[in-house]
């Protein structure tokens, strides 16, 4: 940055949350992608009608999006990286008030990392708030804090099944 300039570059701090699973890697990497409609929380909506089911598309460039009970669909990201069954990067288009938001999102990076034959780490890192401005950034930065831990406990609920 240079000396007078009016802007300040601002940096939020990225949410970062990991979980194990008792699962080889492969089928982790299914049931968080594929199957993501049997475990993501049906009260995690953001269309304006009630979520029926979360669907993530299965490739570069697919969308991540939930259908409502009218037909409707509302969508949450797209697939930027998809390496399974090691990881995949999607942009989080929701805006500080839990709507949609085609603007310039932050993105979420799902690891998994094998430890052992029947254990999967799932490392969450969910980053560049900063793209969505310093106030609506923070406040969608506290939310999904928040969010995470409950919704990978759902995740690893469906992997004990």
């Amino acid at each position: 940055m240079s000396v007078g300039s009016a802007q300040k570059t601002v940096t939020i701090a990225p949410v970062r949350k990991s979980i194990r699973v008792k699962a080889n890697q492969s089928r982790a990497f299914e049931v968080f992608t594929a199957g993501i409609g049997r475990w993501w929380p049906k009260n995690h909506g953001i269309g304006a009608a009630p979520m029926q089911e979360m669907v993530l598309e299965p490739r570069l460039g697919g969308r991540w999006y939930e259908l409502a009970v009218d037909g409707s669909e509302a969508t949450i990201g797209h697939i930027l990286a998809w390496e399974p069954p090691h990881r995949f990067v999607v942009t989080w288009e929701i805006s500080c008030n839990w709507k949609p938001d085609p603007g310039p999102g932050s993105e979420v990076e799902v690891c998994f990392t094998a430890e052992a034959e029947d254990t999967t780490l799932v490392e969450l890192e969910h980053r560049l708030f900063e793209r969505m401005g310093a106030e609506p950034g923070a406040k969608i930065r506290k939310d999904v804090d928040g969010g995470w831990p409950g919704v990978l406990a759902l995740f690893k609920a469906e992997m004990e099944r």
